[in-house]
């Protein structure tokens, strides 16, 4: 698993090199990965907003997201999380974005999707995202933390291509 202060240093040390800025759009992780990248002193050089947009309602009002989309496939779902990621593009000053939706639990996992499903989405300009599902292991501590290490692995990926 990814030490997520390491993780964060490397990506401020890619973003700085490249005059860039991130923007983070959360819900199962409720801004914590907003808080591992603005724990590196000098973070405001790079990180540009956060949006914590839990709810459904949120993430349609702050972030653009359709309704249509929430009904027909979920927050937790590909479509939501790449809307997401755009909309944080779109509603900030931010070069890329990561969004993240998923059931961390202890509850609310269903068949389709189970504790311990996100959704994790990238996006950098309005030409370019990608989506990813993983099913994270572990308690409700231990699914946000893997989804933070899993949000900062892709923005380095991104850089790195």
């Amino acid at each position: 698993m990814t030490d997520i202060d390491q993780a964060v240093r490397a990506l401020a040390r890619d973003l700085l090199e490249r005059g860039l800025k991130v923007a983070t759009a959360e819900s199962c992780t409720g801004g914590g990965i907003a808080q591992a990248l603005t724990e590196v002193a000098g973070s405001s050089d790079w990180f540009e907003r956060g949006f914590v947009t839990y709810s459904n309602d949120a993430k349609m009002e702050m972030l653009g997201v359709a309704a249509a989309t929430l009904e027909r496939h979920g927050a937790v779902s590909e479509a939501t999380v790449l809307e997401m990621a755009r909309g944080a593009l779109t509603r900030s000053r931010a070069d890329l974005s990561v969004a993240v939706s998923g059931v961390a639990g202890p509850g609310g996992g269903t068949d389709d999707k189970p504790v311990g499903t996100v959704w994790i989405a990238w996006a950098q300009g309005l030409d370019w995202s990608r989506a990813e599902v993983f099913h994270f292991p572990g308690d409700r501590a231990a699914v946000r933390r893997a989804t933070i290490a899993a949000a900062l692995d892709g923005l380095r990926a991104r850089l790195a291509a």
